[in-house]
């Protein structure tokens, strides 16, 4: 029987098996330091797109990357009344707990999320829909690349605004009062990327 043809569980276990075997079982020593606490250096937003897996993009092991996905790696701004509040509680868990030294925002190419938040009429008012919702996070970086790129194809102003919206998200980092500290005292950096997954090529930047 090949993978394809087992059931939903029999795929969880299976692949659970080959972990523990070719892993864990490999590395105990990691693990067992790891049951005792965590101390990663990195922590990484990135999106919830099944092609995109950070740790297996940056060779993460376990323990060396807190890791927050979502449609289109977007972080909103920070909000006294704590709207949108997963990816505020993870930063804040992330500098103040963790003690992480950096914040990677990542985003990567044919990205749905940011495709939809290009294909968004200006008119819209959607306020039912959760995917609109959450991607007009971007929508600055949506008219800046609208305002620069809007006579290329809309694949292409998606590809810009990929990136755009990554230096959206780093700058809206800096709105949050834990992390601006952290930045003023050295003790973390900002730092953006664009994993194309087409060609396999990685952009990284500081913010």
């Amino acid at each position: 029987m090949t993978k394809k043809e087992l059931s939903a569980l029999e795929q969880l276990k299976y692949g659970f098996d080959h972990f523990k075997k070719e892993v864990y079982e490999k590395d105990i020593k990691r693990f067992e330091q790891l049951a005792e606490e965590q101390k990663p250096k990195f922590m990484v937003i990135a999106c919830a797109d099944s092609r995109v897996c950070p740790s297996t993009v940056f060779s993460f092991q376990p323990g060396e990357a807190f890791t927050v996905r979502n449609i289109a790696a977007l972080v909103p701004p920070f909000c006294e009344k704590k709207r949108n509040s997963g990816v505020g509680a993870a930063l804040e868990y992330a500098i103040e707990i963790l003690k992480v030294e950096n914040i990677v925002v990542v985003g990567h190419s044919r990205c749905g999320g940011i495709r939809g938040l290009m294909s968004i009429s200006e008119d819209s008012h959607n306020c039912d829909d959760f995917i609109e919702d959450w991607v007009k996070i971007g929508w600055s970086a949506r008219e800046r690349v609208k305002d620069e790129h809007g006579t290329l194809p809309l694949s292409d102003q998606c590809s810009n605004c990929e990136k755009e919206a990554v230096n959206l998200s780093l700058n809206n980092l800096k709105t949050y009062p834990f992390v601006k500290k952290a930045i003023e005292k050295n003790s973390v950096k900002l730092i953006g990327g664009h994993y194309d997954f087409v060609d396999c090529e990685i952009t990284v930047w500081e913010a």
